[in-house]
Parts: structure tokens; C-alpha cells; sequence
């Protein structure tokens, strides 16, 4: 009998470590549907609807995580948007430093381009980086950078920001004039509502937002997404 309890005890023991260990965050950080329960999350890059066309180095699992202070002034905007029966659906948050190496390590493969025309059609492959769309670093490891747009309450859809998600080209760029005046309508709700909590947007893509002041501004984390 004590000889099963033992074995009893040691499974246990072993499942806390197990579920602990997947579980576990870095301090300062949090799993946002902690904080925002009902956020959509749609991580890209754990799929292979993206412009690599495969599942990218370190996202083993579809859940969100970022700094405590950027989940937290996001609640603010899915707050703030509910109010208009929006929501906010996200594609990227915290990005592991291997994920960032898989990006560079493709881009080299230049005959690699199996999703050019959904993603890149008029950007050669060879200037990625040149053209900022690919970069060594991304503000994205730092914890407190986040991939998003706005869905209707109702039906889950997308609002019409007149370029994919992850388009590279001036199609994306948060002033381009070439779309209609109800696309320019939705991408400014967007920069607004996200400048109102203290998010600065990158002009190229207006999807990508940073927190200001975020808490590590030089800091790189490769712990996986899982």
C-alpha cells in the first residue's frame, strides 16, 4: 500500500512539473486571455497562412502573450471598441527570437517563394530586408508589440482596412491613398483607438503597434510560444 501511494505521489508530482513547466512565463509577462477572456487570437505564424507558408521556429501553440502592460492597455481598446459592438482580433503578439531567425534564414532562400503572390507580389524577394519588411531584431520579442485589426461583434469579420494582414507593399501603408474613404475610415479607428492607450504605430503596416514606454526596450526574449 505505502509502495502505491509513493507511485501515486511521484505521478502527481510529476504532472505539476509538467503543467507548471508549459504554463510558465517570464516575469512581467501574461497569457492576454487572462486579461482579455474574450479577444480573438489568430496567431499567423503557428499556421501556415503566412508569407513563409509554414508553421514559424517557436510557435507551438495558439495563445497570446505579452507584457503585463501591454495586455492590460489593450483591454482598454476592446474595452472601448465593445462599446461600438467591435472587437479586436489579433495575429501576433510576443515573437520568440528563433522565430525572428527563421524569417532571416528564409529570406535567404530566395527561390523559396511559394507565397510571393498573396504576400509580395511586387516586392522581389532579395530586398525584404532592404525594404524593412524583414528585419534582424523585431520589436516584437521585446514582449510589448502586438499584430491586430478590428472584427464586427456580430459576425467576426474583419473590417475592410484595404490590404491583407502581412501585405508587403505601400497597399499597407497606414497614409496609402490608394483605397476607398470607408477603408481609410477603418484604419483610422484602429490608429486612434490604439494612440488613445499609448500604442505608436509603425507607418509601413497598420496592424503593428508598440507600447510606449514599454517595460523591456532592449530586451530579446526566445522563450517558445506554447
Amino acid at each position: 500500500m505505502k509502495y502505491k501511494i509513493l507511485i501515486s505521489l511521484f505521478v502527481t508530482a510529476m504532472l505539476a512539473m509538467t503543467f507548471n513547466g508549459k504554463q510558465g512565463l517570464p516575469e512581467g509577462f501574461v497569457y492576454v486571455k487572462s486579461v482579455i477572456p474574450d479577444i480573438e487570437v489568430e496567431l499567423r505564424y503557428y499556421g501556415t497562412n503566412n508569407f513563409v507558408g509554414d508553421t514559424i521556429d517557436g510557435y507551438k501553440a495558439n495563445k497570446l502573450i505579452l507584457t503585463k502592460e501591454a495586455a492590460e492597455k489593450l483591454k482598454l481598446v476592446q474595452d472601448e471598441l465593445q462599446k461600438q459592438n467591435l472587437c479586436l482580433k489579433v495575429y501576433d503578439g510576443y515573437r520568440p527570437q528563433r522565430a525572428v531567425n527563421h524569417f532571416i534564414r528564409w529570406a535567404r532562400e530566395l527561390k523559396d517563394t511559394i507565397n510571393k503572390a498573396q504576400f509580395y507580389p511586387d516586392v522581389e524577394k532579395r530586398n525584404l530586408f532592404k525594404e524593412e519588411y524583414i528585419a534582424s531584431r523585431s520589436g516584437h520579442s521585446r514582449g510589448s508589440t502586438v499584430d491586430l485589426t478590428i472584427i464586427d461583434g456580430n459576425t467576426g469579420e474583419p473590417l475592410d482596412m484595404g490590404s491583407a494582414y502581412d501585405f508587403f507593399g505601400q497597399q499597407s501603408w497606414v497614409n496609402y491613398e490608394g483605397i476607398t474613404e470607408a477603408q481609410k475610415k477603418n484604419r483610422q479607428l484602429l490608429q486612434t483607438v490604439m494612440l488613445k492607450h499609448n500604442f505608436r504605430n509603425y507607418p509601413k503596416e497598420w496592424w503593428h503597434f508598440t507600447l510606449r514606454w514599454e517595460p523591456f526596450p532592449k530586451t530579446y526574449f526566445d522563450f517558445p510560444v506554447e
